[in-house]
Formats: structure tokens, sequence, C-alpha cells
């Protein structure tokens, strides 16, 4: 199954940690195992990753699998990544978002099982601090959504 994650909302290139330490070049990105990759900077109007996931049944419930995927079975999720690039383009991580693959409703994957189709996430990249959006996301920061190809 094809996933879409789309970003919107997002902070702004430039923010400051916990311990006032600024950051100029901050950028996320979809986590694959343990790499960020597609990065997009902070400052963009959205951001969009396009990635693909294996979806099975085990036992009457879907289970997400790829290279994308974390956790294990019955708490999988996808990490949106933030870092800082600095000027020679090394990524710091500081920050991580959680989309939460297995709160998504059952009867919302298991058409596009066996369909052509695309999972789409609209998700709120500006966190209630004004900053880049971390820990778990939940409704309404995030909205899942089945789109047929």
């Amino acid at each position: 199954m094809h996933l879409r994650i789309i970003g919107e909302n997002l902070p702004g290139r430039t923010w400051c940690r916990d311990d006032g330490s600024p950051l100029e070049g901050v950028h996320v990105g979809v986590q694959v195992r343990r790499a960020p990759a597609q990065l997009v900077s902070a400052g963009a109007d959205r951001a969009e990753w396009d990635v693909d996931v294996d979806v099975i049944d085990v036992d009457g419930q879907p289970d997400f699998r790829g290279p994308v995927v974390q956790g294990r079975r019955g708490a999988r999720f996808v990490y949106l990544t933030w870092g800082n690039v600095d000027a020679s383009g090394d990524f710091e991580m500081f920050r991580r978002a959680k989309l939460l693959l297995s709160e998504i409703p059952p009867d919302l994957v298991r058409p596009g099982i066996a369909s052509r189709s695309m999972l789409v996430a609209t998700v709120d990249l500006t966190g209630p601090d004004g900053g880049p959006r971390c820990a778990r996301v939940d409704p309404p920061a995030i909205d899942w959504r089945l789109e047929l190809l």
C-alpha cells in the first residue's frame, strides 16, 4: 500500500531548543530504519512524503511492515524526524513525531489492502509550543483517509 504523508503548518527554519540554543537549519523527514530521508526545510509551505508499506492481515487486524515502519506488532508507527542541517549538510536530530499506524481504524485500512489505493495522513507539523510537533500525534493534529488510485 502506498502511504502519503502531507505536512502542513510547518514551524519555520529557525527554532530555539529548550536550553535556549538557536537552530537555524531546521528540517523534517521521514525516518527510514534509523536514518532521516526526504528532508524538507521547516520553512516550506508544505511537506510531502511518499513511501510504500506492506499491510498484511494478522488475526483479523491489519499489520504494517516496511523500512519506514517502526515498533512491534500491535503498536506500529512511522516517525517524522526533526533535525538541524548545518552548513556542511550534517543532520542532527533533536525531535521526532510518532504517527501511529496502529490507531488507524481497521475499516479504513482493510479496503486498501485488496485494491489499488493510497493511505493519506495530513499532519499539522507545529506543536502546541509553536515549535516542531513531537511525540505521539493524535487527532485533530492528524487526519487519516483512504484514496483509491
